[in-house]
C-alpha cells in the first residue's frame, strides 16, 4: 500500500489551491449576475438576494436571442467552409509530392505566422468595395480565410500519419480519389476534425473586434457585440454583462462537451474513433 505522506499532502494542497484560482472567476461571474439591480455590495460578497431578472433583461435589452441566431449562423456556415476546403487542400498536400504541394503547404504555414492586424485596413476596403459591410457573408469569408492554415496544418499532419494502404484497397475495389477521400479517407479523421470544429467555434464565438468592425452601423449583431450595449463610458451594468455572458456561453459548453472526446483524440493524434 502507498503510504500518504507530506509530500502527498503538500502536492493536494497545491491542487486545492490551483483549483480555487481557477474556479474563482466563475464564482464572480454566478454571483454578480445573480445580484439584484440595487446590490452595492462587492463581486466577492455573496448575494442575499438572487434574482434571475438580469438574465431576462439581457435577452431582452440587447436584444440576445437574434444576436445568438446571427452568431450561430456565421459560427455554422464559417466552419463548414473550413472543414470542407481544409480537409480536401490538407488530403492534396499529404498524398501529393509535387513540388506546386509543397510550395501550398509552405504559404498555408505562413498564413499561422502573419498577424491579421496588418491587414485590418486593406480588409476594410475590401469588405466596403464589395459591398458586404453589416452582412454576416463578410464575417464568413473572413473567418473561413483567418482559420484556414490551422485546419490544414493540422489535417495534413494528420493525413500523413495515416496509413495509404486504406485508399488503395478502395481503389482496388473500383474507387477513385475523390470517392477514397470521401468514403475512406474523411471518416476516419473524426477526431481531429472535431479538434478543428471547437477550436475554432470558440475563436469565432467570442470574437469582438472583427464583428465590431465589419458589422458596425447594421442591425446585425453577434453575441459579444450585443452585449458590449451594456459597457458606458461612465459606468458598465455588470450584473446584464455577466448574466448575458452566462447564456452566450452555453451552447458553446455543450458543443465542447459533446465533441470532448475528439478533441483528446485529436490532440493525442490518435486514429482511433
Amino acid at each position: 500500500m502507498n503510504r500518504y505522506t507530506w509530500r502527498t499532502g503538500l502536492a493536494e494542497a497545491g491542487m486545492i489551491v490551483a483549483g480555487l484560482v481557477f474556479v474563482a472567476p466563475i464564482y464572480v461571474l454566478i454571483n454578480v449576475a445573480l445580484k439584484p439591480a440595487d446590490d452595492r455590495t462587492g463581486p466577492l460578497t455573496p448575494t442575499t438576494r438572487p434574482t434571475l431578472d438580469n438574465f431576462v433583461e439581457a435577452v431582452t435589452g440587447a436584444n440576445l436571442l437574434n444576436a445568438l441566431v446571427n452568431t450561430a449562423a456565421i459560427a455554422t456556415i464559417s466552419l463548414v467552409v473550413i472543414i470542407a476546403a481544409s480537409s480536401l487542400a490538407g488530403y492534396a498536400i499529404a498524398r501529393l509530392t509535387s513540388a506546386w504541394s509543397r510550395v501550398a503547404n509552405l504559404l498555408f504555414l505562413l498564413g499561422l505566422l502573419l498577424p491579421f492586424q496588418l491587414a485590418t485596413v486593406p480588409l476594410y476596403q475590401f469588405m466596403l468595395a464589395a459591398g458586404l459591410l453589416g452582412s454576416i457573408w463578410g464575417l464568413v469569408l473572413f473567418y473561413s480565410a483567418l482559420l484556414m492554415p490551422l485546419a490544414v496544418f493540422l489535417y495534413v499532419n494528420f493525413i500523413r500519419a495515416l496509413p495509404s494502404e486504406y485508399e488503395e484497397a478502395a481503389e482496388i475495389d473500383g474507387a477513385n480519389r475523390v470517392q477514397s477521400f470521401f468514403l475512406v479517407v474523411f471518416p476516419m479523421m473524426r477526431a481531429v476534425t472535431g479538434t478543428i470544429v471547437i477550436l475554432n467555434a470558440i475563436n469565432i464565438w467570442n470574437d469582438f473586434f472583427t464583428p465590431r468592425l465589419y458589422l458596425s452601423g447594421s442591425g446585425t449583431q453577434t453575441i459579444t457585440v450585443a452585449l458590449y450595449t451594456y459597457v458606458g463610458q461612465y459606468g458598465s451594468q455588470w450584473p446584464l454583462i455577466f448574466g448575458g455572458l452566462i447564456m452566450a456561453s452555453i451552447p458553446i459548453l455543450v458543443l465542447f462537451f459533446l465533441l470532448q472526446r475528439f478533441v483528446i483524440q485529436g490532440f493525442a493524434g490518435g486514429l482511433k474513433g
